[in-house]
């Protein structure tokens, strides 16, 4: 039985937690005694409980984020009922800021903020050997990282073969982005590469294909870029994909070389433009080009064959509808693959908060802490906001609407994609669990009676897009369609070599 278990509550399966083998690759001697248990948010707390305590642990680590904190606080309540002798130690973004006035933090019997490498196994020597520690709250230790051992051994073959890999060639960010915790960050530290790419070559050889890399600035270092593009290039096959979150006004033609070479499907680029508007831009402390962003994302489009995924955000602090509909429209124009539209989060610590009287942000109390009214967008406005999000992804990403899209989109993109979405809340009260024949048909209808698009033109756009996409069912307006069509057939006249054909094929 483990002394030690480390746990977390990952939105899907097929994620897997790199910070949970970051502790037990540093765990030293006690790495024999730890056993890593993964769960997902759909799991029940008290299944998750009877799992865990079935190990009959010491000592139980969780990694809390924004997006599970509500499902382990009540993991953690459940078990300091059962179980009270069990130590139960937090880390992770989510406990390292304002800890004091949280539940969890007040359930559980330790927390380490900041960096858990080391410092998660200095308090497991102690508590292992009687030795607790007075204070609850301890400020994890940052080391160097060349004093951090890498964890990617510990991705087992179950790991390899279904779920994302996620790595890391770096950590910390050298922008102020005050929406982010990287804005907390000193700079970015550089692991030693020749080991790192030792270990992704490893991985590779044990079959791993799927690549994601969470460094916040990869192509920061050009020399360091490049060595790792020509490392996956090396490597290429027809299972290979690699993830890389980069710096859209920062692509050297060094780099642009490179990414030319990779085949279809290979490489996905994660690019936060987030606002289009400079003052906006210097309000947050972010630097970016945007003319250099654009010309980059462009030639990306035109000449690479990277999927690219482009993030924009609503609510920045002074930035109005009409400003961000601006910066959509310029989005759209630029064509992206995919644009993740989404709405701004307070997570704890961020610098954003200095910005809460002066401009209105009044933020939901409850995770992932969205955005709910400013100065700028008031609360209805920022609900219809959160919906055409919501549809954009459905529709837009989804990647099941390209004909119809362009429909939709026209020469006016936010405001007829705000429109439709409008029209598609008004029908349904609905931004989720709506099954794909009834999209398409909300789709078909929202062209027609909100857009203006004649019948004709709408059914044979979600006709293309519906048989492409794969589905097998028969949406209404298809049948219709169909329907139609037969009555048209018949009402023609039938010429005597048609006749004939009839006849025989009878």
């Amino acid at each position: 039985m483990p002394a030690i278990v480390l746990t977390t509550l990952n939105a899907r399966y097929f994620h897997a937690a790199l910070g949970l083998r970051y502790l037990v690759a540093n765990l030293g001697e006690l790495e024999s005694e730890a056993r890593i248990m993964e769960f997902i948010l759909q799991h029940k707390p008290a299944d998750i409980v009877e799992a865990l305590l079935a190990e009959n642990p010491q000592i139980i680590g969780f990694g809390v984020y924004i997006w599970n904190v509500q499902e382990i606080t009540q993991v953690v309540a459940m078990l300091k009922r059962v179980a009270p002798e069990v130590i139960v130690v937090l880390g992770g973004p989510e406990v390292s800021y304002e800890c004091e006035e949280q539940e969890i933090v007040q359930l559980a019997d330790y927390v380490i903020t900041g960096w858990g490498d080391v410092s998660f196994a200095q308090l497991c020597r102690q508590l292992l050997a009687g030795k607790r520690p007075i204070q609850k709250i301890l400020a994890g230790e940052q080391p160097p990282l060349s004093d951090i051992k890498l964890p990617y051994r510990l991705y087992n073959d179950d790991d390899i073969a279904h779920r994302f890999l996620y790595v890391e060639a770096s950590r910390g960010c050298p922008f102020k982005c005050e929406f982010c915790l990287s804005a907390l960050d000193k700079t970015a530290w550089p692991f030693d590469l020749d080991l790192f790419l030792d270990e992704m070559s490893q991985l590779y050889t044990r079959g791993a294909r799927t690549f994601k890399f969470v460094d916040r600035t990869f192509n920061l270092n050009l020399k360091v870029s490049a060595r790792i593009l020509e490392f996956f290039l090396a490597r290429l096959d027809d299972k290979l994909f690699v993830h890389f979150e980069v710096i859209p006004d920062h692509l050297p033609d060094t780099l642009k070389t490179l990414i030319a070479r990779f085949p279809p499907g290979t490489l996905q680029f994660e690019a936060g433009i987030q606002t289009f508007n400079p003052e906006v831009q210097t309000r947050i402390s972010r630097r970016q080009d945007d003319a250099r962003a654009a010309d980059n994302l462009r030639w990306l489009r035109a000449n690479s064959n990277a999927h690219l995924h482009v993030d924009l955000i609503i609510g920045l602090p002074g930035e109005d509808m009409a400003s961000f509909g601006a910066g959509f429209d310029k989005l759209v124009a630029l064509n992206p693959h995919e644009i993740q539209v989404g709405i701004l989060k307070r997570l704890r610590g961020t610098p954003i908060v200095r910005h809460t009287e002066t401009y209105g942000m009044r933020y939901s109390p409850y995770p992932p802490y969205t955005v709910l009214a400013t100065s700028c967008i008031d609360f209805p406005t920022m609900q219809r906001l959160t919906r055409f999000a919501r549809y954009w992804d459905m529709i837009a990403n989804s990647g099941r609407f390209p004909a119809a899209l362009a429909l939709i989109l026209g020469d006016a993109p936010f405001a007829r994609f705000l429109s439709l979405a409008d029209w598609l809340y008004a029908e349904t009260r609905q931004t989720h669990q709506i099954a794909l024949d009834r999209l398409y048909d909300l789709v078909h209808a929202g062209l027609v009676t909100n857009m203006g698009c004649s019948n004709e033109a709408a059914t044979q756009a979600l006709a293309r897009d519906y048989t492409s996409s794969g589905a097998r069912g028969a949406p209404l307006f298809l049948k219709q369609g169909k329907s139609n069509a037969d009555k048209t057939e018949k009402s023609k006249p039938v010429n005597q070599a048609t006749r004939q054909l009839r006849h025989l094929a009878g």
